[in-house]
């Protein structure tokens, strides 16, 4: 770690503050340092290296979730039909992704792209009649799109043979199964992406990047800056800056602070962490066998973030198998967090909220009982529902990060549980924050473009608009409508991230 990352003093003023070390901070960072390279602009992460938490590579299923594969972004409606609409919202999103990450390489701000990024299929699999036929339609449905063109279905055994050869073993010929594939897919690492990042904007962009300093609170004072409390935990001392705009990009700790700020568009949230926990082999054999992510149904009552899936993962040019994931309980925000952050976050504010959403999603607490109250004896016999002939000395278990699921405020039931990532602006655009969970990282920077139009409405529409073209040629376009332009974004894309689908 360079020393003048934790040497350096903050000074008492910058135009932006951004709160987090992670993908979305400093997917930000360098969005807003590119548009205007007058702005001052500081990062504080409380732990000693970017993408510890949630970008973390071994805390996040690395999926490029671009919806190719995840079942629950197509749900099958009460006329039999499937809704893709959340699909093609994520698809385009990705997309957005990897033109951001392209316009970095091409700029060599960033170099090297495999190693944060590799092709890797993208696949369905479903056991059983109803749901052979429910992915049937599934892909009738998403092939009309140009976002989902190329998306193979097979019954056939032999095919399957072909395309997971590890997950077919010693099945029988009359079981009935389907799957789906997308050779387009691809396993991303986060952490090393958000640190490649992060390296540009402390060597090269003039970005303040301040590393072991804590957000502890937000005020907003008279003169519409923010007042924010900042604790140096290598030399434990405290001083506040002040900032003309505020992201709170701290993961799961980005409740509590988005609280304390006190804006109005805070009011009703609530969160409930659930931990997450992964089978893992580097068995070089069964490695060899599978080279795809493989996802399929959410069990009964399950939260869509625990749709199981055995994934092919690239690790710092290791590769590795990864089955799961195993719903985990701590009432820390962060995996590196407290104990109290749980109860510390209730308040009159969110309190109904939260009891809304338990009472009526008590199947679902039932649920993260029994996940956690498994054995790996119990785990493994979820893994042979995929690998028939898995031997538990070749797995291990690994703890993956901690995941705050939003709980919102709902006239009805009084609180609701949010499946997404959703980002809170205040009504003048001084401060944003991010909450929330899957797709995540995959969208970070169609999630910060929300937030510059959000907060900075003249100036993307303004002086912004042909520099954020540059950055991502289809800004403003839908990739689904025209398959000239997802042509060639994807050409682009393709060539600049060295993918080899």
């Amino acid at each position: 770690m360079p020393d003048f990352l934790t040497k350096r003093t903050p000074k008492p003023e910058y135009d932006v503050v951004l709160i987090g070390g992670g993908i979305m901070s400093t997917t930000l960072a360098t969005l807003l340092h590119e548009l205007d390279p007058t702005l001052t602009i500081a990062i504080f992460e409380r732990l000693g290296r970017f993408a510890r938490e949630s970008s973390a590579a071994w805390n996040n299923a690395g999926t490029g979730h671009s919806a190719f594969c995840e079942l629950n972004y197509t749900p099958e409606k009460e006329d039999g039909t499937i809704d893709t609409s959340k699909a093609e919202n994520i698809a385009e999103q990705f997309e957005i992704s990897k033109q951001f990450w392209s316009f970095l390489l091409k700029k060599k701000y960033i170099s090297t792209p495999k190693e944060f990024i590799t092709t890797c299929p993208h696949m369905s699999l479903v056991f059983g009649k109803d749901d052979v036929e429910f992915l049937r339609k599934r892909q009738q449905k998403m092939t009309q799109s140009e976002l989902f063109r190329g998306m193979q279905f097979t019954t056939d055994h032999s095919v399957l043979c072909e395309w997971i050869p590890l997950i077919m073993k010693k099945r029988k010929d009359s079981e009935v199964m389907a799957a789906t594939k997308m050779d387009l897919g691809t396993d991303v690492n986060f952490g090393t992406l958000t640190r490649k990042m992060g390296r540009y904007l402390s060597e090269d962009s003039g970005v303040e990047i301040f590393l072991y300093h804590e957000a502890k609170d937000l005020d907003l004072r008279k003169d519409g800056k923010w007042d924010i409390e900042i604790k140096d935990r290598l030399h434990q001392h405290t001083q506040n800056v002040a900032a003309k705009f505020a992201f709170i990009g701290a993961g799961g700790y980005a409740l509590p602070l988005l609280d304390s700020s006190d804006i109005p568009e805070s009011d009703g949230y609530g969160g409930f962490p659930v931990a997450g926990e992964w089978l893992v082999t580097h068995n070089p054999e069964l490695v060899a066998q599978h080279h795809a992510k493989v996802y399929t149904q959410a069990g009964l009552d399950a939260p869509p973030m625990s749709v199981p899936h055995l994934d092919l993962r690239i690790i710092d040019g290791k590769k590795a198998l990864l089955f799961g994931p195993f719903a985990g309980f701590s009432t820390k925000f962060l995996k590196e967090g407290s104990y109290l952050d749980l109860p510390e976050s209730i308040n009159f504010k969110n309190i109904r909220s939260l009891f809304g959403a338990w009472w009526h999603n008590l199947p679902l607490t039932q649920y993260l009982v029994r996940q956690v109250a498994m054995t790996k004896a119990q785990r493994m016999q979820h893994l042979r529902e995929f690998v028939r002939d898995a031997k538990e000395e070749d797995w291990t278990l690994k703890v993956a990060g901690q995941r705050v699921q939003i709980i919102k405020k709902d006239d009805k039931e009084g609180g609701k549980l949010e499946f997404g990532t959703e980002v809170v602006v205040n009504s003048n655009g001084t401060i944003a924050s991010l909450l929330g969970a899957s797709p995540g990282a995959s969208t970070a920077a169609y999630a910060m473009l929300q937030v510059l139009e959000k907060c900075f409405p003249d100036k993307v529409n303004g002086e912004w608009h042909d520099k954020i073209l540059e950055i991502i040629p289809s800004y403003g376009q839908k990739l689904g409508d025209n398959p000239e332009l997802t042509e060639k974004i994807r050409n682009y894309t393709k060539e600049m991230l060295e993918l080899e689908y």
